[in-house]
Parts: structure tokens; sequence; C-alpha cells
């Protein structure tokens, strides 16, 4: 039985999005979820072919423009090689135009199990939160595609969330838990939102991921928190886990403008 993804390989640096891509603001274009995990999938590619041992340590990804659903090439070059840190630079091309560049920071593995530790709470576990139909807020094909178990809302901007996905990232080929994890972390603009989305816009300009940990799946954890400033910009903060506790850190900064009428 041939699984669904969100991406389909058309040549060695080209990818097809499939519908499950389809963006919440926009159902004909691409929600970044999806795109940010293929990303990571690309930049490991490009590692598989060097020598020595890195993990992730920050991802920063900025969004340039509108994102088609259309077929795109991911291009990985290496900026700042080394022995223990490297950076590598992806860009996302669509209609001959970057509309992505992410930048990644790479540390050398070494073993610090003596001293892990964080100061943030576990999250309760997905079976103790609520299944959340967010596709009955949210339009687009990703939306439509995930599994979210949601912690009752304390307020305006702020709750907790459990996100999976049963479609693979690319069809036909595996990809790692770091990426299918980092395919679900852009959800969280939409688990704690400020105001209505049929009143106002609130898209991201970016997304930013540090970890601590090398995240495992299936679920990625999201312990979210927006705000809205006074003059156009809000930010979504999410602390990142994973089934065994923290992982890490996300922020979104986003451009906050009310929506015309008909």
């Amino acid at each position: 039985m041939t699984r669904e993804s969100y991406y389909e390989r058309t040549g060695e640096h080209h990818y097809k999005p499939t519908a499950h891509a389809g963006g919440a603001w926009n159902t004909d274009e691409q929600h970044f979820s999806p795109l940010a995990g293929l990303v990571v999938h690309a930049v490991e590619r490009h590692l598989a072919t060097r020598p020595g041992k890195f993990v992730l340590a920050r991802i920063s990804y900025d969004i340039l423009g509108r994102i088609a659903l259309d077929e795109c090439e991911i291009t990985v070059d290496t900026v700042r090689p080394g022995r223990t840190i490297e950076l590598l630079e992806a860009t996302v091309v669509i209609g001959g135009r970057p509309v992505v560049r992410a930048r990644a920071w790479l540390l050398t593995v070494l073993d610090t199990e003596v001293v892990a530790d964080s100061p943030h709470e576990r999250l309760p576990a997905p079976e103790e939160c609520t299944a959340w139909a967010m596709d009955e807020e949210w339009n687009g094909g990703y939306v439509s595609s995930i599994d979210v178990r949601r912690m009752p809302p304390t307020r305006k901007g702020r709750t907790a969330a459990w996100v999976s996905s049963p479609v693979d990232l690319v069809g036909g080929e595996p990809s790692s838990a770091l990426a299918s994890y980092i395919a679900l972390v852009d959800t969280a603009n939409g688990i704690a939102v400020q105001q209505d989305p049929t009143a106002w816009m609130f898209p991201n300009l970016d997304l930013t991921i540090h970890l601590h940990r090398q995240p495992e799946g299936p679920w990625t954890g999201l312990d979210t928190t927006v705000s809205f400033g006074p003059s156009g910009q809000g930010l979504t903060s999410s602390v990142l886990h994973d089934l065994r506790g923290p992982v890490g850190h996300a922020e979104q900064i986003l451009t906050v403008r009310p929506l015309e009428g008909d």
C-alpha cells in the first residue's frame, strides 16, 4: 500500500509538494511546517557525504516571499567548515526565485550526559490532552493531515499541544526523526492564537529553532505563548518537547494585520 507524503522527489535536488502541504492562509501556497522539515531532510542528505558526526544545534529560516504550491529546488552549501563546528546554508527556489534561506549550525557529538538537565517541566502526555480538530478553525491540506492533542487554553495566546502526522515527508524514502519532528514545529503559530484568524492575519516571517537535545518522534510537543505588540509585530515562542521532555525552543516573528471586510 502506497503511503501518503507531503512531497515527491522529482530530481536530485527537486521536490513537488502534494495537496497535504497546502497552506493555512492560502490553500494554493505551501504551509511552511512541512517545508521546514524538507530543508532539514536536504541538509542531512548533504551531511551524508561528509566525514564526521554532527548534530543540529540551531536552524533559522527566513521566509522571503510567497511559497507557491509548486515544485521547489533545495541547494545546500557549507559556509563555515570545521572539525567540531560547521555552518550550512540551504536555499529553497520556486519558479527561479529564492523563497526561503536557512542557516544551520552543527556541533560535533560529545558525551555530556553527566551534566544534562533542563528546568522546563515535561508536558502532560498526548493521551492526557484533548483531541482538537484544528481544521475546523484553519484551512489547508497540511492542517487537515495532522493529529493535534491540545491542553485547554487558559487565555488567548497561551496553550500547549502535541502534534503528529501519519503522512511521510518525502514519498518512497525514509526521513530522520529530526526532519519529521521539525516538519511539525511551525504548527505552533496556529495553536495558541491571540485573535480570530478570519479577522486578523498574523503569518510568520521566520522560524528559528534551538536544540539542546536531539528530538525523537512521533510527537512534537509545543508549549506555546503568542504576544501581539501595538505596532504590527507579534511573536510566537515555544518550548519544544518530545515524549522524554524538553528539547529546545522555537521563535517566530509575526506580521499582524487586520483583514479587510467583504
